[in-house]
C-alpha cells in the first residue's frame, strides 16, 4: 500500500452501499454477542479499505502505455485478441494483472483516445490468476484506437470471488490515459492487448499502480 493510499482516503462511489451493510452488521453482532461486533468492525474497516480511490499522478508521454489496475503481472503471452473486438486475425502480446483482493480495484484507462467496441461475454468464475481466466471466465472487454493511432484492447476479467463488473465506457466515448472508467469486485484480472508496434515494458511478478506504472512502449 503506498503512503499516499493511507492519507487520501477516498472511497468508490460503488462501496458506499457495501460499508454501510458492513457497519449495520457489525452493531447487530456486537448486541448479540460483543466478539462478532469486533469481527464486523473489522470486516466494515477491510470494506473500506477494498473500495479506495486513490489519485494518482498519471505520465505524460503520448509513446506509453499505463496499467490498467493494480496488482501483479502473471501473464506475457502471445495470444489471439478478443473475437467480439473485430481486431482482425494475427496475435497480440497480450499482459494480464492478477488483483488480489487487497489491491485498488478501481480500474484506468491505459491511454488517451477513443473508445472504438465494447463487448461483454458472460463465462465462468475461475481462478483470475489461471491462464484459462482470459478466455473463460465472465469478462467486459474494450477496444480503443489512442491519440497516436495504435489499435489496443483492454479486458476486466471476473476472478474466483468476483461477481461484479462495473464499466462506464461506450463506444464513441473520449478519455484521457489514467481516468477511471470502472471497477471489479472482489478479486480479479485485467488483460491488455498490444498493437503490433507496442511491446511490454514490465515483467512477471512485477507490481503494477493503475494509472502511474508504465507497461508497454511504442518499439
Amino acid at each position: 500500500m503506498k503512503s499516499s493510499d493511507a492519507v487520501q482516503l477516498k472511497v468508490h462511489n460503488e462501496g458506499h452501499l457495501f460499508i454501510a451493510i458492513f457497519f449495520v452488521a457489525s452493531i447487530a453482532l456486537y448486541w448479540l454477542y460483543s466478539p462478532l461486533g469486533v469481527v464486523g468492525l473489522l470486516a466494515t474497516l477491510w470494506c473500506i479499505y477494498f473500495f479506495r480511490d486513490p489519485d494518482r499522478v498519471v505520465p505524460d508521454d503520448e509513446n506509453i502505455l499505463v496499467s490498467p489496475a493494480d496488482g501483479t503481472v502473471c501473464a506475457i503471452v502471445e495470444a489471439d485478441p478478443p473475437a467480439e473486438l473485430e481486431m482482425g486475425e494475427g496475435k497480440r502480446t497480450r499482459i494480464s494483472i492478477f488483483l488480489s483482493v487487497f489491491n485498488v480495484h478501481v480500474n484506468r484507462m491505459p491511454a488517451a483516445g477513443k473508445v472504438t467496441n465494447v463487448a461483454y461475454v458472460p463465462g465462468k468464475y475461475l481462478d483470475a490468476a489461471s491462464n484459462e481466466a482470459s478466455e473463460e471466465n465472465e469478462r467486459q472487454l474494450i477496444r480503443m484506437t489512442t491519440e497516436d493511432g495504435s489499435d489496443i484492447a483492454f479486458a476486466q476479467v471476473a476472478g474466483l470471488i468476483a461477481r461484479r463488473i462495473l464499466c462506464d465506457l461506450e463506444v464513441g466515448s473520449e478519455m484521457a490515459r489514467g481516468d477511471r472508467f470502472g471497477l471489479i469486485r472482489f478479486g480479479s484480472r485485467t488483460d491488455i492487448y498490444l498493437d503490433t508496434d507496442q511491446v511490454p515494458a514490465v515483467k512477471i511478478g512485477q507490481t503494477m499502480i493503475g494509472g502511474e506504472t508504465i507497461i508497454a512502449r511504442k518499439k
